[in-house]
């Protein structure tokens, strides 16, 4: 059995990966509607990614005998975004928003002795360094185009390669319907 303090911390990680795949959603949808196709779909994956994320937290703490507590959400910001150096800023803002929320659930989980959920979020934690390192890495080129239509351009072009090399290695090899 899990304890109290521990499952309340899974619940709040739950409910924080499920807003992070409605704002990516939303993310995905600005970038759509404003030319930025393969920006788009980068966005779109990274909201299934977000939502797997949370599924994998459900199973776990369910498997573990706690039980889900979904929060009530308020509105997802899916407009506001100037440009797509702006959207890029808002996503590696929350990545590390939730890094530092999977460090305190890891902290939590040592103070209450829970290694084995401890150590089940070791995966998060190195998924979360990779999520950052891929946003600083889209956000640095985007810098480096400036406002030069070309440059965005030939970015938007890599993040729908990104995209795809993503979907292959993960064995989907699908894309999002536009």
């Amino acid at each position: 059995m899990i304890s109290k303090k521990v499952s309340k911390a899974l619940n709040e990680q739950i409910n924080k990966e499920e807003f992070s795949s409605r704002l990516y959603l939303a993310m995905a949808s600005w970038c759509q509607l404003n030319g930025y196709q393969g920006a788009s779909d980068f966005l779109y994956t990274q909201s299934d990614e977000e939502r797997m994320h949370m599924l994998k937290l459900v199973h776990y703490l369910t498997d573990r005998g706690g039980a889900v507590q979904y929060a009530s959400m308020g509105p997802v910001p899916a407009t506001g975004y100037k440009t797509l150096s702006d959207v890029f800023r808002k996503v590696l803002a929350h990545e590390e928003m939730i890094s530092a929320s999977i460090n305190s659930l890891y902290g939590i989980c040592n103070a209450e002795e829970d290694y084995t959920t401890a150590h089940y979020l070791q995966w998060y934690i190195n998924e979360q360094i990779e999520e950052e390192s891929t946003a600083r890495g889209i956000l640095d080129k985007i810098t480096l185009a400036g406002d030069q239509k070309g440059g965005l351009f030939m970015i938007d072009k890599e993040l729908s390669a990104i995209n795809l090399a993503k979907k292959a290695a993960a064995g989907t090899g699908t894309t999002p319907a536009t």
